[in-house]
């Protein structure tokens, strides 16, 4: 292992020193070119060697490899490390006999290299020699200080005890901090809980200890992208995408990104570059339906749903998102298809959650309402099962709200916040029209519609900051200044300018559960305006109780708990009335479609916006909508959603007795059979 001099072998290992740090960040190619230039300069060096097959193979250039490992080997054939590194380059090339002949003899040379014995292990499973895998295996654990408890925490996970698991990782991590297999396990099962941030945390950490780790970083860009951290979710993926390019992946992951933060051109580009590395790959076939389908490229989302189907056979979602096309219908064999789907006795319950929607929705099509209501409900009692919903806890939480907002807590306040009269707010029950009424305002030249932003749920959640005695939101805003009231709402408006395409002066905002949050949105932006959608009771909860939502709404999926809500609802919307008069403008699908000229002159007054005729052609309006009412706004309108409950009255009675009371304040026309006497 000699070199030409000491200045040779200063050189050698100031150049190893630095490729090294490439690697450990990711950037392999700089470490490749460090190395080849200090092999050109110093006469031979086994560690510059070595290192330059590694950081080829990283690069998945696993043949140019070979040449500098079987150099190393033949110049140095008692180094360890020419003799693993050939190994691996074999392994990968599907060479198993010559791979397992180094590494084998690297196990020789250094008895105590875990890494050489988990390679070994590996190459004699591909072998079919599974009992000498099986003990190489064991071979590695051994030498590896924290591998068996890992191993034994990962058995616990898999037989479901979540726990005891926990307990295995985090006491590997308290033997060893830095243990980046304890953090990423660990990490884990933060996700598996929906405790993003916890994850976020633990796998920034294992990150920081090993740049190069491709699954941290895909990882974390679902962590941040749960948290709507779009942007540097973004930077994961990408990350995630430059250290294993042949993976799909992490692009399809960029796309959903993308899509989630309105770039469509964007996303429909990553998609498609995912699917060139993996065509079937079912994330980007869905995906770039549902972007296709925002921006109103319907035949298009058809033709990308229906290959995902196609490729994707158990694939639910690729159903349920063709069955939320309004105009769609399923042929004969797709129908037959889900049916074959559901007899399998293996199928996962999200995807048979998916499956029971879409054929609902198929019968129903058809005008077979019985059956169909049997789908939906045997759709809604399999994700009710997986939903945490504690219908108690809404009570509290919106008599909290009414208690914090009171006409005094206004009258104290008075031209708090910031002035900025940009938002429009368009809130109510999910399925009640917010997408048309929407679609109207955007179609105003000083409007930009947006679509459903989280972020006035995220300054009532900030405003735990300024709360003392660790009080939270809403008790928190008693502690604000006026100050902090004009913070928050700087910080929202400067949140949702990224969701924002051009300079119009106002925006609209239709997340419907920001109705909950009208008491902070007055402290914050007082000049900003709500609009509550509203409909008939039954048509917007049986339209409820028919969606299959992404994410949230969990009290959508029992009519029991969804008439309590929509109850819950209406309670705190006439405390916003009681305290806050003339805030919000309450208006009726019904009256929409009926007249539709003077309900957008009312509408735009309210506003305080000119009459636009586009405001009446809002079918015309080209511009993306996400929401499943998608198809609806592009058409005229239409009264056939009218009263569409009617369909399932003999399976409503649960909700028709929970909402009487609100009922029997309705025409007698109006109302179900049961309540007509």
């Amino acid at each position: 292992m000699e070199v030409t001099g000491n200045t040779d072998l200063e050189l050698a290992k100031a150049s190893f020193d630095r490729a090294v740090t490439f690697m450990q960040s990711g950037d392999a190619e700089t470490a490749e070119q460090i190395c080849r230039q200090a092999l050109r300069e110093v006469h031979i060096d086994p560690n510059l060697l070595c290192l330059l097959g590694a950081s080829l193979i990283k690069q998945q250039k696993v043949d140019l490899a070979e040449k500098p490992l079987s150099r190393a080997v033949k110049m140095f054939p008692d180094f360890a490390p020419a003799h693993e590194g050939l190994g691996e380059v074999f392994m990968l090339q599907g060479k198993l006999p010559a791979a397992l002949e180094y590494l084998q003899r690297a196990g020789e040379l250094e008895p105590d290299n875990a890494s050489v014995q988990l390679k070994l292990g590996k190459v004699l499973a591909g072998l079919g020699r599974t009992d000498e895998a099986n003990n190489a295996f064991e071979e590695s654990f051994k030498r590896t200080p924290h591998r068996q408890t890992l191993v034994e925490g990962l058995q616990r996970q898999r037989m479901g005890d979540l726990k005891g698991a926990e307990q295995q990782y985090r006491k590997v991590l308290r033997q060893d901090p830095d243990d980046v297999d304890a953090l990423r396990l660990l990490a884990g099962l933060a996700m598996r809980a929906k405790q993003w941030s916890d994850a976020e945390t633990l796998l920034k950490k294992a990150l920081d200890l090993a740049p190069d780790f491709y699954q941290g970083w895909q990882d974390l860009g679902q962590a941040l992208q749960e948290q709507d951290q779009m942007e540097a979710a973004l930077e994961a993926y990408q990350r995630a995408a430059r250290l294993k390019p042949t993976e799909a992946a992490p692009l399809t992951g960029a796309g959903t990104v993308a899509a989630m933060s309105g770039q469509h051109t964007d996303a429909i580009d990553y998609f498609q570059r995912a699917l060139t590395k993996q065509q079937d790959n079912a994330g980007a076939l869905a995906g770039l339906g549902h972007v296709l389908k925002t921006i109103g490229q319907q035949e298009e989302a058809v033709a990308a749903y229906r290959r995902c189907a196609e490729l994707n056979p158990g694939h639910g979602e690729a159903y349920w998102s063709l069955a939320n096309l309004e105009t769609f219908r399923f042929e004969q064999q797709e129908v037959a298809a889900m049916n074959a789907q559901l007899a399998r006795e293996d199928l996962p319950n999200e995807p048979r959650v998916n499956f029971l929607f879409a054929l609902g929705k198929s019968h129903e099509d058809a005008g077979e309402y019985d059956s169909a209501f049997d789908y939906y409900r045997q759709g809604n009692e399999l994700r009710r099962s997986a939903e945490n919903y504690d219908p108690v806890n809404t009570i509290d939480t919106h008599d909290k709200l009414m208690d914090v907002f009171s006409a005094e807590f206004f009258a104290e306040r008075e031209a708090w916040g910031n002035q900025s009269p940009a938002p429009i707010f368009i809130v109510g029950m999910p399925r009640s029209g917010s997408t048309l009424l929407e679609q109207i305002l955007a179609s105003h030249s000083l409007v930009e519609g947006t679509h459903e932003l989280p972020e006035l749920s995220r300054a009532a959640k900030s405003t735990r900051r300024f709360g003392m005695e660790r009080r939270s939101y809403p008790k928190a805003v008693l502690d604000m200044t006026a100050d902090d009231a004009a913070q928050v709402g700087e910080e929202y408006l400067q949140r949702s300018a990224r969701h924002r395409r051009d300079q119009a002066p106002y925006f609209t905002d239709k997340l419907p559960n920001n109705f909950a949050h009208i008491g902070l949105l007055q402290l914050i932006l007082p000049n900003a305006k709500v609009i509550d959608a509203r409909r008939h009771p039954l048509d917007s909860c049986m339209g409820t109780y028919k969606q299959l939502f992404a994410r949230g709404q969990p009290f959508s999926y029992d009519l029991y708990e969804l008439g309590e809500f929509y109850l819950e609802y209406r309670r705190l919307m006439e405390h916003w009335h009681s305290v806050l008069p003339g805030k919000v403008l309450d208006v009726q699908y019904e009256d929409v479609v009926g007249d539709l000229d003077s309900q957008v002159r009312r509408i735009l007054d309210f506003c305080e916006l000119p009459f636009e005729q586009a405001c009446i052609d809002f079918h015309r309006t080209e511009r993306a909508v996400k929401t499943a009412s998608s198809e609806q706004v592009r058409q005229p309108i239409y009264a056939s959603s009218l009263h569409s409950w009617r369909r399932f009255e003999a399976h409503l009675g649960p909700l028709i007795e929970v909402l009487e009371p609100l009922l029997m304040t309705l025409p007698k026309q109006a109302r179900p059979a049961a309540l007509q006497s």
